[in-house]
């Protein structure tokens, strides 16, 4: 394209306006080295923006455009920037960083999350945006639905995606079913049940915590016993606590919670898919996960079920929940959960996240649960084993007890955990971590899970810690 036609192109697109004149330079010189630009779209400024700035400047802008006729057009662009910039309201100029072309380096993501992607999930949530309140979205929200009742093994209506990640359906479950007040009892042993004791006492609950070290469990006598004292409204326990990579005994809890006329909230972000759980079954009254774990799909979505008892309790409230956002009296419309036949407008729903949630639930649902279960535990056995010849010690003596999707191991005597993380990531570009809360300085942490979770994965996460293990400072205490 010459620079002639260049320029009629922009004036049948664009008046000739003191705005446009650094625009137009910028759009002739990237047509005469490609076309199309792949770097610059010209936007036409709001037709108020073109008076106001023309009226202030229109001698600068002519002899500006008569500079871009001149051969000499390349030269006068340092002088169109300054008049351009003095012609602007705009005081704060765009920022380097982001006018170059995004960079994102890859990483084998074998920490406790998120998890690498498979290009089946990322194909989805590239797919074109269609508005959230079309028909053909009821119609895939309706496909989350089934595929979370089916991955918690519920017939609960009250079914959901939140639009936000597990910390979002947490202060949901919090929010809508406890009010100032009440009180709420958590099994606190690991990161998790704090941030449940925090949420439920910001909101104005009495709360009261059962507390052991990490990677400790509580006995279903224990929980009782507390539930007796303190007569909660709600009971918080971590099925997969990551932090500690503890998986915790759900049997008989839920029955001692409906004895107790309290509600049994529990955690599974870090174990759904990986572990089995069964919400109906194990008398579990709300159940939320994460999607970027073993569910293989991006951050920024997560599902959560109330059963009857949870929805009488959230339903019958005297107070409003504290949030709006996490308001399920609005969320059970927006997700067509309340029997009514039109679903208004509450919040704009992370379309392309939805998209790539109904697709990780499909690949699940494909493979099927008991498989799912089955191969994370075969893979976390294996890596166990190649764990043990490394000489490495597993945080979690009981075998049984252990999170197959997030593996700790105990600090290797006389190593710095942090030096051995840094390394592993310059030399290998694999994400390990730490402990996380109560856990730091306690555990390192390796997960495969969902997308991750293969035996080649556990070889190269077993070569890289040989590798840290040779080669980082060990002191001689």
């Amino acid at each position: 394209m010459t620079s002639a036609s260049a320029s009629s192109q922009w004036e049948a697109a664009e008046p000739r306006s003191s705005y446009s004149v650094i625009q137009r330079l910028q759009y002739e010189q990237c047509s005469l080295a490609v076309s199309p630009c792949p770097r610059y779209i010209p936007i036409a400024p709001p037709a108020m923006m073109q008076r106001a700035v023309f009226s202030r400047g229109a001698l600068l802008a002519q002899t500006a455009a008569a500079a871009l006729e001149s051969p000499l057009a390349p030269r006068s662009a340092p002088l169109l920037l300054r008049l351009d910039r003095s012609m602007s309201s705009v005081t704060v100029p765009p920022p380097a960083g982001i006018l170059r072309p995004l960079e994102v380096p890859f990483r084998y993501l074998f920490g406790p999350g998120p998890s690498n992607v498979p290009p089946r999930v990322l194909a989805a949530g590239g797919r074109p945006i269609i508005g959230h309140l079309h028909p053909e979205m009821y119609e895939i929200m309706n496909d989350i639905k089934k595929g979370i009742q089916y991955i918690f093994q519920t017939e609960n209506n009250m079914t959901i995606s939140m639009s936000g990640s597990g910390h979002a359906a947490m202060e949901c479950a919090v929010f809508n079913t406890v009010e100032p007040g009440e009180s709420v009892l958590v099994a606190v042993n690991g990161i998790w049940g704090e941030r449940v004791a925090e949420i439920a006492e910001r909101m104005g609950a009495n709360v009261h915590r059962m507390v052991k070290t990490p990677g400790e469990w509580f006995s279903n006598a224990e929980i009782e016993q507390a539930m007796a004292k303190h007569k909660p409204v709600l009971f918080f326990l971590t099925h997969g606590e990551s932090s500690a990579g503890l998986c915790h005994p759900m049997d008989g809890i839920g029955d001692i919670c409906h004895k107790h006329n309290c509600l049994f909230l529990v955690d599974t972000v870090a174990s759904m898919g990986a572990a089995p759980i069964f919400m109906d079954k194990q008398k579990i009254d709300i159940m939320y996960t994460g999607s970027q774990k073993a569910l293989n799909a991006p951050p920024g979505t997560a599902p959560i079920s109330f059963n009857d008892r949870a929805c009488d309790k959230m339903f019958n409230r005297k107070t409003k929940p504290v949030s709006y956002l996490f308001d399920m009296t609005h969320l059970s419309n927006y997700w067509g959960c309340d029997g009514q036949t039109v679903r208004q407008y509450h919040h704009t729903g992370p379309v392309s996240g939805f998209f790539a949630l109904r697709e990780s639930l499909a690949i699940v649902a494909e493979k099927g649960l008991e498989e799912s279960w089955r191969h994370h535990k075969e893979v976390a056995a294996y890596l166990y084993k190649g764990l043990e010849d490394l000489g490495l010690s597993l945080f979690i003596p009981d075998k049984d007890m252990r999170l197959p999707s997030v593996t700790t191991i105990a600090i290797p005597q006389g190593y710095n955990w942090r030096e051995m993380l840094v390394y592993i990531m310059k030399n290998h570009q694999m994400e390990m971590t730490g402990g996380l809360g109560p856990s730091i300085g306690m555990v390192m942490r390796i997960g495969l899970m969902g997308y991750n979770c293969q035996k080649t994965n556990a070889d190269m996460a077993l070569h890289a810690l040989a590798d840290a293990l040779k080669n980082c400072k060990k002191s001689k205490a």
